[in-house]
């Protein structure tokens, strides 16, 4: 039975790696480590984009568990078909939440006091006083409570707010309160202050916060979006901070990267970053444990943990 593990980290910096296993270093470089038809185990390249992700799949006809690095696996899914079944996908819960979670809030804080105006302030050293939107008080909607949005949640709790609202695919009762459906959306955002979307980009939330979405939110609210770019509909969301009638905070966009004069760029109100939510100081400590404890399950003959889908 092939035994080869595929890494984008070095293993010698891993600690706790099951011994017997042939660990391979591969980070997305045009060579490969070694046939990619021996691979029981792929570590998906992080960050590398969706093309070399997908690259080695078709020839990892031995395959049978494929980590992504990333909370989404959006990049990793569609080359899955060509795969044998059983094979299982498994994504980085416990890696990105407290990065991704304070970016949110420094998104939100920057936005709503207006750090962006005094950055330009100071360089033209202008004196930019006055009163600004706090965030005490006002009502948040999480949209995609998983462990993320649990996360973002952790980090608004000190903030005062009003109230957090939190919505995901299906209903449910947490610790917390009521996690409401997709499907109250409408009766839900006019009333919000902040939209924070956190939710996978599958199917169902792909252009999720279209024009009606976007309609929907209350005069002078702010959307920010920590998920995927292609949750949100650019053009619609374009027309809205073009108005002056919403304000956004966004991490990431579609298209992504975002390329030079692209009308986000300079669209009234938006604040964006690079699509850094989850690559901090961090990520490897996180991303380190979590390989050695999934590894350890594999040599062991145990099931993984974050287990996203099986092949078949």
């Amino acid at each position: 039975m092939t035994s080869d593990i595929w890494l984008p980290l070095p293993a010698d910096g891993i600690e706790g790696l099951p011994e017997g296993p042939r660990y391979l270093f591969w980070d997305g470089g045009e060579e490969y480590p070694a046939d990619p038809a021996e691979c029981a185990f792929y570590v998906v390249p992080y960050m590398k984009g969706p093309e070399i992700a997908v690259r080695p799949l078709a020839a990892m006809t031995s395959v049978r568990v494929i980590q992504t690095l990333s909370a989404g696996t959006d990049h990793v899914t569609p080359a899955l078909g060509a795969l044998p079944a059983g094979v299982r996908l498994c994504n980085a819960k416990g890696v990105h939440e407290a990065s991704t979670a304070e970016l949110t809030l420094a998104l939100i804080l920057a936005s709503l006091r207006g750090i962006p105006g005094f950055v330009t302030g100071q360089r033209q050293e202008e004196w930019r006083s006055g009163f600004y939107p706090a965030l005490a008080d006002k009502s948040v909607l999480i949209v995609g409570y998983g462990s993320i949005g649990e996360a973002i949640e952790d980090r608004l709790t000190p903030f005062e707010c009003a109230r957090v609202v939190r919505v995901a695919r299906s209903a449910r009762t947490t610790e917390r309160g009521a996690v409401h459906a997709f499907t109250e959306l409408p009766q839900l955002l006019p009333d919000a202050d902040v939209v924070i979307l956190s939710t996978p980009l599958t199917e169902g939330t792909r252009g999720l916060a279209g024009a009606e979405f976007l309609a929907g939110m209350k005069d002078g609210a702010l959307l920010v979006n920590v998920a995927r770019g292609a949750v949100v509909d650019t053009k619609a969301l374009l027309a809205e901070t073009g108005s002056g009638r919403i304000t956004a905070a966004l991490d990431v966009t579609d298209p992504e990267p975002l390329p030079a004069g692209h009308p986000l760029w300079h669209a009234p109100g938006v604040l964006i970053s690079p699509h850094v939510g989850g690559s901090t100081s961090a990520f490897l400590p996180r991303a380190k444990r979590l390989l050695a404890g999934q590894l350890t399950r594999f040599a062991a003959g145990e099931e993984p943990r974050n287990l996203v889908l099986t092949t078949g």
